[in-house]
């Protein structure tokens, strides 16, 4: 699906720029990375799975500490919560699926869409800059994505399976490059020869 592209050339940007991009590229790639890691771990019933999982769901927190210095406490809290839901429902739908319970996956799924636009929601209204539209557009396609690696993973699909996380792993980078240009905007962090095309 074709995105709206907020494009940050390298190039041109300032150091704080580009901390801001690299931290957020980070925090997303960091997102699916243990995303995939959990899936792996209750598809294959593996024993490192309470650790895994206790290092995905860092990532909120994570999100949160870059967030708190720009918003506050409360809203970082807010955000916080949100992303820890949108991993935890994440999780217990691949259980759910793993069981063959496909009553409960339809549910968890419903759960999870809603969870994703009410992020989108949260998302536009701290930040002029985000559009809820395409925080939306973003994350349905994150959610799709990473179900249909799930799937290809317990269906022993395995090839698809990382041809697919080849895959959300690009569209995470899109996220963290929507994100970390809506921080510049907003704070005025760009440079006199800077300005995220797209917008």
């Amino acid at each position: 699906m074709k995105h709206q592209k907020m494009n940050c050339p390298t190039g041109c940007m300032s150091c704080e720029q580009i901390e801001i991009m690299n931290t957020y590229r980070r925090l997303w790639t960091e997102h699916v990375v243990w995303t995939r890691f959990v899936i792996v771990s209750i598809a294959f019933g593996l024993p490192d799975l309470p650790l895994i999982t206790a290092r995905l769901l860092r990532n909120p927190m994570d999100f949160a500490n870059e967030l708190r210095p720009l918003y506050g406490d409360q809203i970082a809290m807010r955000f916080e919560v949100l992303l820890t839901e949108h991993l935890v429902i994440a999780a217990d739908l691949v259980v759910a699926a793993k069981a063959g319970n496909a009553e409960e996956v339809n549910r968890l799924r419903k759960l999870w869409y809603q969870n994703a636009k009410e992020i989108a929601d949260f998302l536009a209204c701290i930040n002029p800059c985000w559009s809820e539209s395409l925080w939306r557009e973003l994350l349905f396609d994150h959610l799709r994505m990473t179900e249909d690696e799930a799937v290809a993973i317990l269906t022993g699909q395995y090839e698809k399976s990382i041809e697919e996380f080849d895959a959300i792993q690009a569209q995470a980078l899109k996220m963290a490059e929507v994100m970390a240009c809506g921080i510049i905007r907003q704070f005025g962090l760009q440079g006199p020869s800077w300005s995220p095309k797209g917008a």
